[in-house]
């Protein structure tokens, strides 16, 4: 069960007692406030996962607190409680971006439902979690109990789909959740720097090497390392990182002397490992020694119940980003998101839902402003003067992003990182679409035409 309390806000003394007393008895951490200008004073103090909150309080009432809420934690769940005869108020803030209503008066045993479904959204003050979808509140409830330990996990899943997330959150649930959170992506870092990158190095090991400098390992003592798409790691430096972790010490580059460790190791891939130990990329024995506890984050489209809430708390941000007022979508835009493949998962939501604010002429977020459909027509094969309409959206989507990627490359002169300034992603995302594209043309199936020589 997620640590972090619920706050009850209810200006009844007598309601507000039955409340917390139901919420305590079944387990769950309570604060309570008596409205909404407390209810921010007890958000401002320490970080809390969900807020239950009536509509009609003064001098705040439960509308106005919603909207302080939203604006300054963005993603934390909240439940208003509300009588009949204001329940078109409750639905507007439904719309706006609330979980849910609770109409009164409710059983004890409704408001436990309730609270189970949207308790596993553990937000700490902008660091949010959010798993509506149940095998996601399964994901979350088992990474809170592995947390407690300090086994090492391996998190798997595909790209996009925050693992990260995930690896925060189990850092953020374990006794070391005082101690540093240390990232760092083994697909970012070129090959001869990754080493030094990792263990440290001492001054004069090797040209540029003016001071002695600690490595990821030793800045995450006492804490949580997370090494990003593991898979990537060179061969070469995978024996090196198995005797760490079997060792539990570290020596820098150039340097004589053992240090020890004192850290919780953290793993992500978005590889099936088997295949790649099979192929011979990855060692067995590094694979075995980090595969302690896997943990599995599914694809978006395999959790569509978080789609519209993950796309409401980006609405928010992005909102709040671009000036804008307070936006909402039309029933045809959520509809559009939900049924959605997301090939690219939270990270293409996240891009879809930025458009949007900017498209969006009035304070709703129609289907057109979404513009998931604006890759409909054909794209051109490079060779071919006259190429046949394809007929897979998913083909069109993926066709033209190549094209686009690749015109971006070769006007950058095959240089990977000015090509990805150009197309405003990172390095990291481009060597990985261009590995993919290696994989396509190796199969024998390209989309468009290309060199295949970058830098």
């Amino acid at each position: 069960m997620n640590s972090l309390p619920i706050l009850v806000v209810e200006d009844d003394a007598g309601l507000r007692e039955a409340l917390v007393d139901t919420l305590t008895l079944s387990g769950y951490p309570v604060l309570e406030a008596a409205d909404g200008s407390a209810a921010l004073r007890c958000l401002a103090a320490e970080p809390v996962g969900l807020v239950i909150s009536d509509a009609q309080m003064a001098p705040m009432d439960g509308y106005a607190l919603f909207d302080e809420v939203r604006r300054r934690y963005p993603g934390l769940p909240f439940i208003l409680m509300t009588a009949y005869g204001v329940i078109e108020r409750a639905i507007e803030l439904l719309r706006a971006g609330a979980s849910h209503y609770l109409l009164k008066p409710f059983e004890p045993m409704q408001l436990i439902a309730e609270v189970e479904k949207y308790r596993l959204r553990g937000v700490q003050h902008g660091d949010s979690v959010i798993a509506a979808a149940p095998c996601m509140r399964q994901l979350f409830a088992l990474a809170e109990r592995v947390a407690q330990s300090d086994a090492t996990v391996l998190i798997d899943g595909p790209s996009g789909t925050g693992k990260e997330v995930l690896a925060r959150f189990i850092h953020r649930h374990s006794l070391r959740a005082a101690g540093p959170f240390v990232a760092i992506n083994c697909a970012a870092i070129p090959d001869n720097l990754l080493e030094s990158t990792l263990f440290g190095y001492e001054k004069g090991a090797f040209t540029g090497a003016s001071a002695s400098q600690p490595g990821k390992f030793e800045q995450a003592q006492g804490g949580s390392l997370l090494l990003d798409e593991i898979s990537e790691m060179p061969l070469a430096l995978q024996a090196k990182l198995l005797r760490v972790l079997q060792e539990r010490e570290v020596e820098r580059v150039g340097g004589a002397r053992l240090i020890k460790l004192d850290i919780r190791v953290l793993a992500t891939t978005n590889r099936d490992m088997r295949i790649e130990v099979a192929a011979g990329r990855f060692r067995e024995d590094l694979y075995f020694r980090l595969n302690v506890f896997p943990l599995s984050v599914p694809a978006l489209a395999d959790r569509r119940e978080d789609i519209m809430p993950l796309a409401r708390s980006m609405l928010r941000r992005h909102e709040a980003r671009a000036g804008r007022g307070v936006l909402a979508f039309s029933s045809e835009a959520e509809r559009c998101l939900t049924v959605h493949d997301w090939q690219g998962n939270i990270r293409e939501l996240e891009n879809v839902i930025q458009r949007a604010v900017i498209l969006a002429s009035g304070s709703e977020i129609l289907a057109a402003d979404l513009m998931l459909g604006v890759l409909s027509k054909p794209v051109p094969v490079l060779a071919a003067p006259s190429p046949p309409p394809v007929e897979s959206e998913a083909l069109d989507i993926k066709s033209l992003e190549k094209r686009h990627i690749l015109d971006a490359l070769a006007a950058a002169g095959g240089v990977k990182r000015l090509a990805a300034e150009r197309l405003g992603m990172s390095e990291r995302t481009l060597r990985y679409k261009l590995a993919r594209y290696r994989d396509e043309e190796a199969a024998g199936c390209p989309v468009v035409e290309w060199s295949g020589e970058v830098q």
